[in-house]
């Protein structure tokens, strides 16, 4: 007779080794990978109500580490300092600045990968401000934001994932970035255009749609999944690609 199997319990006695490091903020939901001492996603809803309140005060916010996470798996300022690299926020500021609270938030260490300051300040600062901008013509914009690390073909002919770390907590510096934006339309269809930036100086004037991606390029890449997951709730679903717009 084969011996019994052992009840997942008794596997658990001495708990997990690791499980879904998920962070509830006042206004994003964040889910962390404490290998990279990045965030794997930061997902933000926009409404143009909130946008337009302004009630806070950015002077009044530093970028803090974040102490809910285990003191192996987070970035510190220290991190950053010397690097040549931007605490790139994941979860805009400017996204909300509806109350000091919300702000503050979006300055914990967790939301921010080390991003390169061309990017931060040009093309990804305009990136921010269309996903702002469409909170005008549709009833609700989901934003979900996040590191990739792609691999790239060296000399050898072979294919590898190679990145910098940065500081004495070896905080990965992702090779990419991607942006999901998630358009309701009052319609009641939904819209979905997704953007990969490279984490590396481009030109501030290219425009946002060279940037568009087949939504399945970041799922494959991210081991994250939107078009399924949407497909759940409405057939209504537009993927927007470069050459659409």
């Amino acid at each position: 007779q084969a011996p019994a199997s052992v009840p997942p319990a008794a596997l658990m006695r001495f708990g997990l080794p690791a499980g879904p490091q998920l962070r509830s903020r006042d206004s994003y939901l964040l889910a962390y990978e404490p290998r990279t001492r990045n965030a794997a996603w930061v997902l933000e809803q926009l409404e143009a109500g909130r946008l337009g309140l302004g009630r806070s005060e950015r002077a009044l916010c530093r970028f803090r580490e974040d102490e809910s996470l285990h003191q192996y798996h987070r970035a510190r300022n220290s991190d950053f300092r010397g690097s040549g690299l931007d605490r790139g926020h994941l979860a805009a500021a400017a996204n909300h600045s509806h109350s000091q609270r919300s702000l503050d938030d979006t300055f914990y260490l967790s939301n921010v990968v080390p991003q390169n300051p061309n990017l931060n300040k040009n093309v990804w600062n305009n990136l921010e401000k269309y996903c702002r901008s469409l909170t005008k013509s549709n009833k609700n914009v989901y934003i979900c934001t996040g590191p990739l690390y792609l691999p790239r073909m060296e000399p050898d002919g072979k294919m590898y994932v190679k990145y910098q770390v940065i500081g004495e907590n070896n905080v990965a510096v992702p090779t990419h970035i991607f942006k999901v934006v998630i358009l309701e339309k009052h319609s009641g269809e939904i819209e979905l255009q997704s953007y990969v930036m490279p984490n590396q100086p481009v030109m501030e004037k290219t425009p946002l749609e060279r940037f568009l991606v087949p939504i399945e390029s970041i799922e494959r890449a991210s081991g994250l999944l939107f078009v399924s997951n949407i497909l759940k709730r409405t057939n209504k679903l537009t993927a927007i690609t470069a050459g659409d717009k």
